[in-house]
């Protein structure tokens, strides 16, 4: 497809708890990214609540497309496509942005690209690293997902390492409340543990016996717990900061070791970070360290894209669209959707 024409894109993310609007052109350039976040709403429950947060997309998504156009400049009869994401995460949620998306497609006869939610994830080191092409390999370390990710070619990845159980944040968010921090967990514990000794008590690492680049954190969950009532059960005062500081040790330590096996084994010189995880201080720090020792370029967006953002989702359209990705009216919602897989549907 030539490329001599400036080509901008609506894209929508809706899956979890931020109602996002943005306008991207050409892949790499944010004209605008509006986020209205639930969280305050979600923190009385300690969690996302699915059915308020499909309700709040409905209250929010015309607003939010409607700043996030204002702030690019631009109308809808300046746009070439719609992306929006269709999976995985919360249905209801997931059906808000693909019902606005595909009536933009209807009434305005664009074309439309539904994005898969991790695609977006990874392609948010594109807006912030003009050298970043593929292939690299990207760790997405998020509340759903942790993934270890060969990333092939625009569009085209392999995934080597994934969680057996608990995803990253997910593990990050109960421990936060096992320990009264409460929702969202992430931010908090990374906040406490630079108050703590990373190496007050010493929990575990798991390491998956014939599956090196795959990730377990039940076990570390577990092993806080019990250290948790242990502790109360003997009549001991839990040092907070320690408990925050010594689990978010381990969790990096496992991901940055697997990481690191998987960069000497592909041969591959670039590693990238993506989802809410990359966020983490701890983990961008001793992610870093690593890269610098093993010769390893690294990438990782800023805090605002790691989050979900309708951003993410604009550049995994773009390369999408350019590539000829189109989805039909009957494009839905796939709470499930795994990444790779697509569904495609002809014009």
């Amino acid at each position: 497809m030539s490329k001599e024409k400036d080509i901008t894109i609506l894209a929508i993310e809706s899956s979890c708890d931020e109602t996002a609007a943005a306008v991207i052109r050409n892949g790499r350039e944010v004209l605008s990214n509006v986020i209205s976040s639930q969280i305050e709403l979600h923190k009385l429950y300690g969690g996302v609540v699915p059915e308020i947060a499909s309700r709040k997309h409905i209250e929010k998504i015309n607003q939010v497309i409607e700043e996030a156009l204002s702030e690019a400049g631009i109308t809808l009869d300046d746009l070439d496509a719609i992306g929006v994401t269709y999976g995985p995460g919360l249905v209801g949620a997931l059906l808000v942005g693909v019902a606005e998306a595909k009536a933009i497609s209807y009434v305005k006869n664009l074309p439309l690209v539904g994005v898969h939610h991790i695609e977006g994830h990874i392609s948010a080191n594109y807006i912030e690293h003009p050298d970043l092409e593929p292939q690299f390999l990207c760790l997405v370390v998020s509340g759903g997902h942790t993934h270890l990710v060969l990333v092939r070619d625009y569009g085209k990845y392999e995934i080597i390492g994934r969680t057996r159980d608990d995803a990253a944040g997910e593990a990050f968010d109960k421990v936060a409340r096992a320990i009264g921090l409460g929702y969202p967990g992430g931010p908090k514990i990374d906040k406490l543990a630079k108050e703590g000794n990373a190496d007050a008590i010493p929990f575990p690492r798991a390491h998956i016996e014939g599956s090196v680049y795959d990730f377990s954190f039940s076990g570390l969950k577990s092993a806080v717990l019990n250290y948790i009532n242990s502790c109360q059960m003997k009549g001991v005062e839990i040092n907070r900061a320690d408990v925050a500081a010594s689990f978010q040790k381990a969790v990096t330590d496992v991901l940055v070791h697997n990481a690191m096996q998987a960069v000497k084994e592909y041969g591959i010189k670039k590693l990238a970070i993506a989802g809410g995880v990359a966020s983490n201080s701890s983990l961008r720090n001793a992610m870093r360290e690593a890269c610098e020792k093993n010769n390893i370029e690294f990438y990782h967006p800023s805090p605002v894209f790691c989050t979900d953002n309708a951003a993410m989702i604009g550049v995994a359209a773009y390369y999408d669209y350019i590539n000829g990705t189109r989805h039909g009216l009957d494009l839905n919602a796939v709470p499930n959707l795994k990444l790779g897989e697509r569904q495609d549907q002809p014009q």
